[in-house]
C-alpha cells in the first residue's frame, strides 16, 4: 500500500467518468467545484466508501452485524485507503454543549480513543497510573490509624436507573446483611423501595472491620470478596464519612488517586461522569457581579445602594427587605445609614453573599403587634 498518496482510477460513481486521481496522504485536501460537478460523489461515495467497506470486512462477522456496510463504488481500483471515518455537514444545535467535535460527532471517535488507547496519569506527580494488587490494597488499609473503624463497601451499581430488586435479592441470599443506597445504609432484612427512573448508587456492607494488629488476613478476604461483586472495586468508608476508593484497575500508589475503569464516558462533558462539576459541562458558570448590584456604592443602604429588582424596597419604611437588613445590621453591627462604600469589608460580604446557615431573629409587625420570627 503507497505510504504517501491515494491513488484513484477509473472513478465511475454518479456523474463521475472515469476519473483517475492522486491524493497526498497526511494532508488536509479540500475539493471544491461548481454544484453538481462531483464533489461528494468522489469524497462520500467513491473514497469513503471504499475506506469504510474495507474497515468493515476486516471485522468477525459478529461485529459486522452491528454496522452498516456501505456498497462497493463503482471505480476500478484504489490504492492507499486506511480505515477512514467521515464528518457529514450539519446545521448548528441550540443545545449549549455542542460543539464542532459533538456536532460533527468526531467527539464520540475521540472518547473511545482516549479510553482504549490512552495512558491514565496521576494529575498530582504526573506519574502513569497503573493497576493495584489486592495485596497492595490490603496493605494500605491495615496501614490506618490503630482502632480505625471501617466499612467495607462493593459498590455493585453506580449511577444507574432501576429498581434492582433482583440485585438485592441475591445479595440476602449470599448472606449479606447490609447495604448503602444513595449514601444511606438499610437493613437487607426489610422491604426496600427504589425508584425506578432515578439513577442510584448501591454498594453492599461486606464488612465493618477495626484496625488492629493481625486483621490482615480477614481484610484480604473481605476485599477480595468486594472484587467478586465489582470487577476489582471496593470503597473503604472512614468513621467522618470520607470514602477511600480503591481499585485493581488504577491507581497511583505515591498519592493515593484512584481511577474507575476506563470508560469513553468519563471524557465526556455531555455526561455526568466526566462533566466538570462545577459548570456540569457548560463551560461557564452563572455568578453575581458585586458592581452591577451596587446601583451607587457612594450611598447608603437605605438611600439605594442597592438596586436590584426584589432588594430595592429596602428603601420603603415598612417591607420585608427593610427588616432583613435591619435584623442584620443590629446582629453584625453596621449601620444602614454609612455609604456602602465606607462600611467594613466584612460588613459588605455579608449584605453581598449572606451569613450561610446561622439565624438571625427578625422582627416584623402584623396587627398592631411586633412579632420575631428566625
Amino acid at each position: 500500500m503507497s505510504k504517501d498518496k491515494i491513488i484513484i482510477k477509473g472513478a465511475r460513481e454518479h456523474n463521475l467518468k472515469n476519473i483517475n486521481l492522486t491524493i497526498p496522504r497526511d494532508k488536509f485536501v479540500v475539493f471544491t467545484g461548481i454544484s453538481g460537478s462531483g464533489k461528494s460523489s468522489l469524497a462520500f461515495d467513491t473514497i469513503y466508501a471504499e475506506g469504510q467497506r474495507r474497515y468493515v470486512e476486516s471485522l468477525s462477522s459478529y461485529a459486522r452485524q452491528f454496522l452498516g456496510q456501505m456498497e462497493k463504488p463503482d471505480v476500478d481500483y484504489i490504492e492507499g485507503l486506511s480505515p477512514a471515518i467521515s464528518i457529514d455537514q450539519k446545521t448548528t444545535h441550540n443545545n449549549p454543549r455542542s460543539t464542532v467535535g459533538t456536532v460533527t460527532e468526531i467527539y464520540d471517535y475521540l472518547r473511545l480513543l482516549f479510553a482504549r488507547v490512552g495512558t491514565p496519569h496521576c494529575h498530582l506527580c504526573g506519574k502513569e497510573i497503573k493497576r493495584q494488587t489486592v495485596d497492595q490494597i490490603t496493605d494500605q488499609i491495615a496501614a490506618l490509624p490503630s482502632d480505625t473503624r471501617i466499612q467495607l463497601l462493593a459498590p455493585v451499581v453506580r449511577r444507574r436507573k432501576g429498581e434492582h430488586t433482583k440485585l438485592l435479592d441475591g445479595a440476602r441470599k449470599s448472606g449479606y446483611v447490609r447495604v448503602r443506597i444513595d449514601g444511606i445504609v438499610y437493613d437487607l432484612s426489610e422491604e426496600i423501595t427504589i425508584e425506578k427512573n432515578k439513577k442510584h448508587t448501591i454498594e453492599i456492607v461486606i464488612d465493618r472491620i477495626v484496625i488492629k494488629d493481625g486483621i490482615k488476613k480477614r481484610l484480604s478476604e473481605s476485599i477480595e470478596a468486594a472484587m467478586s461483586l465489582t470487577k476489582g472495586i471496593v470503597t473503604v468508608l472512614m468513621p467522618n464519612d470520607e470514602e477511600l476508593m480503591f481499585s485493581q484497575n488504577f491507581a497511583c500508589p505515591d498519592c493515593g488517586l484512584y481511577l474507575d475503569e476506563i470508560e469513553p464516558r468519563m471524557f465526556s462533558f455531555n455526561n455526568p461522569q466526566g462533566a466538570c462539576p462545577d459548570c456540569t459541562g457548560l463551560g461557564f458558570k452563572m455568578e453575581i457581579d458585586p458592581d452591577l448590584v451596587m446601583h451607587n456604592g457612594d450611598l447608603s443602604l437605605l438611600q439605594g445602594a442597592i438596586n436590584v429588582l426584589g432588594f430595592n424596597a429596602i428603601t420603603m419604611e415598612n417591607s420585608g427587605i427593610r427588616n432583613l437588613f435591619t435584623a442584620l445590621a443590629e446582629r453584625y453591627e453596621f449601620d444602614l445609614n454609612t455609604p456602602f462604600n465606607k462600611l467594613s469589608d466584612d460588613s459588605r460580604n455579608i449584605i453581598l453573599y449572606g451569613i450561610g446557615s446561622e439565624k438571625i431573629p427578625l422582627k416584623y409587625f402584623s396587627n398592631g403587634s411586633e412579632r420575631i420570627y428566625n
